[in-house]
């Protein structure tokens, strides 16, 4: 089974910095490809940031680019995303979540990934 922990969010003002870490354990190694997406109340789940696993291929929102990096440490299982240049609409829950199933052409894409975090808070104040 697999089990996906996030941590690192927070509260920070506006133009500040947070990492996200995903902590993955259980039967990851055929994972296609890893992502952060986040929901913010009364909105819709979006995708963040993604990660091929192979060949290490990023994607990101174009709201997030050139802001947010995502990253992967396989020997510690771990999925990052640093949040650089904070805005106040950054603020919500952002989940990590991981596609064990098949190969997706949309990463970004919530329906291609059937494993999922519990979540963590990003608040960003002006």
């Amino acid at each position: 089974q697999v089990q996906l922990v996030e941590s690192g969010g927070g509260s920070v003002q506006a133009g500040g910095s947070l990492r996200l870490s995903c902590s993955a354990s259980g039967y990851i190694y055929n994972s296609y490809c890893m992502g952060w997406f986040r929901q913010a109340p009364g909105k819709e789940r979006e995708g963040v940031a993604a990660i091929y696993t192979s060949g290490r291929t990023t994607y990101y929102a174009d709201s997030v680019k050139g802001r947010f990096t995502i990253s992967q440490d396989n020997a510690r299982n771990t999925l990052y995303l640093q949040m650089n240049s904070l805005k106040p609409e950054d603020t919500a829950t952002y989940y990590c979540a991981t596609n064990t199933r098949t190969w997706t052409s949309r990463p970004l894409a919530d329906y291609a990934y059937n494993h999922w975090g519990q979540g963590t808070q990003v608040t960003v104040s002006s």
